[in-house]
């Protein structure tokens, strides 16, 4: 898989049937190794190792329903009351983030409120605050750690 603007993170890879399976240990189990995957594998070993998130706070690819649709947001972390804080939205290497990929991750987060949006596609990461009463937002300079987003 191609290299990520990310530092290096060791994963559990196999092949079953021609395809090639990486280990999520949210998931707790192997799934379909596309780019994306990649991205996604390769962002939560980030936030873990680099901006201590707890992993236990973490849910990947749950459901939820915005305006009566049924969406699947690519991965939410919780605070350790149990509330939603983040967002985040994974592209592959070669898809461009675009306004859509905001309005995409703007869309899911009408259903959860949360406090933060980070999108990436592995090469450039992007990370918005939120603010509800002046209903703006504003672009971080970096990833928020764990502590900030509590």
């Amino acid at each position: 898989m191609r290299k990520l603007n990310l530092p290096s993170y060791t994963f559990k890879v196999q092949t079953d049937g021609g395809k090639e399976l990486i280990y999520d240990f949210i998931r707790k189990k192997y799934v379909v190794l596309t780019p994306e995957e990649w991205v996604r594998q390769n962002f939560i070993q980030y936030l873990i190792h680099e901006k201590n998130y707890p992993a236990s706070l973490m849910a990947v690819e749950k459901k939820l329903m915005v305006n009566h649709q049924p969406q699947r947001f690519d991965l939410l972390i919780y605070n350790r009351k149990g509330q939603a804080r983040v967002i985040v939205e994974f592209k592959a290497p070669s898809v461009k983030i675009t306004q859509e990929t905001f309005d995409q991750a703007v869309r899911y987060n009408m259903a959860l409120k949360v406090k933060y949006i980070l999108i990436s596609n592995g090469m450039q990461h992007f990370a918005c605050e939120i603010d509800y009463e002046k209903n703006s937002y504003t672009f971080l300079q970096d990833i928020p750690g764990f502590q900030v987003i509590l």
